[in-house]
């Protein structure tokens, strides 16, 4: 894996990002993993699709890897996203950091998937069990 930040329709191999933030100075690894769940605001979702707008989320996604370099003294880090259509239990999105210390790998792992979900130019839409779909409400898009 030599991207460290990556939009993909290829199911996340959650193995070989761990495998990319290995370090032998790290003490501290941390691993997000989004997957797809079966329900969402009180709805049963049987899948889902991810549209993305793709070169200006890897764009994004670096900017956030550059920021949290700065805030955190990050060794490595990954940030992997999935776009097209997904089945429940499907990891959706991967972030992994890995620092000398663990409290800097879970604040700079937090930070960056929570900038993902605030910034990233990435739409999903469900598939309902009763037959529909719907487009989740996300929060705008912000810098």
């Amino acid at each position: 894996m030599a991207p460290t930040v990556r939009i993909t329709r290829a199911p996340i191999d959650v193995a070989k990002v761990l495998r990319a933030v290995r370090d032998p100075s790290a003490g501290g690894m941390t691993l997000f993993l989004g997957t797809v769940r079966d329900r969402n605001e009180g709805r049963a979702v049987r899948g889902l699709e991810y549209q993305v707008y793709k070169g200006m989320a890897e764009k994004r996604m670096s900017a956030i890897e550059a920021e949290v370099r700065t805030k955190w003294p990050v060794r490595k880090m990954v940030m992997v996203h999935r776009y097209g259509r997904l089945r429940i239990g499907e990891v959706s999105v991967a972030v992994a950091v890995a620092t000398e210390h663990r409290a800097d790998a879970f604040g700079a792992c937090r930070y960056a998937i929570d900038t993902i979900k605030r910034t990233l130019p990435l739409w999903k839409r469900e598939s309902l069990s009763g037959g529909g779909e719907a487009w989740t409400k996300g929060e705008p898009i912000g810098a």
